[in-house]
């Protein structure tokens, strides 16, 4: 029985349909040549009009008939192909809903927990406060998933303002970073920059700031090295402005590269780091965030364990 599964596969239905109107188109020009010839020989033998029997376009019926059933099977293979795509949007939707429903099962389990805890028990100001900075973890992390949703929406839909402002990005993120020390500071991140130049492009600023976020904390997350490092150096070139994330983490399997750019995608690396948290919702956002700047973000890595790269770049004015 599971060896005739193939047979049902959306794919083999695919390709034994196609070649089955392919057959039957070569299998009527094949019956249309040989009744042609033998009325020709016909013709031939008894010297009748060839007129009366022959149309004079008889191959540019063929030829038209030709291009209809061309135009009928890429008809049948976009829609294959964009059916194809939904069931894989649908297979990843149903992970991220299991993966994301574990997200946040897990926080609110600990949390009730603990306040079961101290319902339960007296106990003293020390180990309460223990208890507390657990609960502030899942609380943020909590917030951290709601907050990539919300930003999902509201990016897809279109519903935000757009109020690109001029703004000097080596000071942005200079600012991000220490309005968000409390998050990175154990962490080392340092800001390369030219001296003495300036980097003015225009962004919205909370669009970038959530790129920023989610690019930083993609990078901390999936790092085993005891301090999590990431260098961010701007570069100007004649017409681009680039932006380059480096890090020292689990770096990137070949072949990823592009693929971890996806809605709710997550590399085997990712998978593995489960612990850590995560919606494979961060890169993608990121992503969009920077097409909505004109920009291109795009990743590198020498490959499993030898950290990655990402690269914003932005066009620049002349």
């Amino acid at each position: 029985m599971k060896q005739m599964k193939w047979f049902f596969h959306p794919i083999s239905i695919f390709v034994l349909s196609t070649i089955a109107l392919a057959i039957s188109l070569a299998l009527y020009i094949y019956w249309y040549v040989g009744v042609t010839s033998g009325l020709r020989a016909v013709v031939l033998k008894y010297h009748l009009d060839p007129t009366q029997f022959f149309e004079a376009k008889t191959w540019v019926v063929i030829l038209v008939l030709s291009i209809l059933v061309g135009l009928i099977l890429a008809g049948i293979l976009i829609i294959f192909i964009y059916n194809l795509k939904l069931l894989q949007l649908y297979h990843l939707q149903h992970n991220f809903i299991n993966n994301f429903t574990h997200e946040l099962k897990t926080p609110v389990t600990s949390l009730k927990l603990y306040l079961e805890t101290f319902a339960a028990h007296g106990m003293p100001r020390e180990d309460q406060l223990v208890y507390v900075g657990f609960m502030l973890q899942d609380v943020e992390r909590l917030s951290a998933n709601i907050t990539s949703i919300l930003n999902l929406a509201r990016i897809e839909s279109k519903a935000y303002e757009r109020g690109f402002t001029s703004t000097d990005l080596v000071a942005l993120v200079r600012g991000f970073l220490a309005s968000n020390r409390h998050i990175f500071h154990q962490c080392e991140i340092n800001v390369d920059a030219p001296s003495g130049e300036y980097f003015i492009h225009p962004v919205i600023v909370p669009f970038f700031e959530i790129f920023l976020m989610n690019i930083l904390i993609n990078a901390i997350k999936y790092n085993a090295s005891r301090t999590p490092r990431v260098d961010i150096s701007f570069r100007r070139e004649e017409r681009n402005l680039s932006i380059r994330f480096s890090d020292n983490g689990i770096g990137i399997v070949k072949g990823e590269e592009k693929k971890i750019f996806r809605k709710f995608y997550q590399t085997q690396g990712q998978t593995e780091r489960r612990m850590a948290g995560g919606s494979g919702l961060g890169l993608y956002l990121a992503k969009q965030i920077a097409k909505i700047h004109r920009g291109v973000l795009t990743a590198e890595s020498g490959g499993a364990g030898k950290g990655a790269a990402f690269i914003l770049t932005l066009p620049v004015k002349k």
